[in-house]
């Protein structure tokens, strides 16, 4: 028979500290969401797993909060992204750093650097796993298809 590992439980110091850094990282998270380059899922994630162990309160919070909470639940039981955000996060992306590039950047070299962020974060997303929301035969209760990227 397995045994499960025993958690040593966590001092007031290392609790405090995994609630900042997860106040941090929820911080960037939810700049994640109106910046284009900066990814929004890794800082949630982040900040899931110092608020589970720093402080339950805020993890139920931030689990239970209608947007947020979506990002975490979605990675958690689902292992990936809806296809319908991974389009407008790249679409978002894409837009943004093709108006910045044609109306407000003249150095080639920095025009260069730009196009190749956006490359190399599509790509990332890209490979991030995918899910679509679907129907059962029964065509009552959602279902979830799991795409490669």
């Amino acid at each position: 028979m397995e045994q499960k590992e025993q958690r040593k439980p966590l001092g007031k110091l290392v609790k405090w500290l995994l609630v900042i850094a997860g106040s941090l990282s929820l911080g960037l998270g939810i700049l994640g969401i109106i910046l284009p380059v900066l990814p929004t899922t890794p800082f949630l994630l982040l900040s899931a797993a110092c608020y589970v162990r720093g402080s339950a309160r805020l993890y139920r919070w931030l689990l239970s909060t209608k947007h947020l909470g979506n990002y975490i639940r979605a990675w958690r039981e689902k292992k990936g992204i809806a296809l319908g955000l991974k389009i407008s996060i790249i679409s978002l992306m894409l837009i943004t750093i093709a108006i910045t590039v044609i109306f407000f950047i003249n150095a080639l070299w920095l025009r260069i650097l730009l196009g190749v962020i956006a490359l190399l974060v599509t790509y990332h997303i890209l490979r991030l796993p995918t899910y679509r929301r679907g129907r059962n035969a029964d065509n009552k209760t959602p279902a979830v298809e799991r795409d490669s990227a």
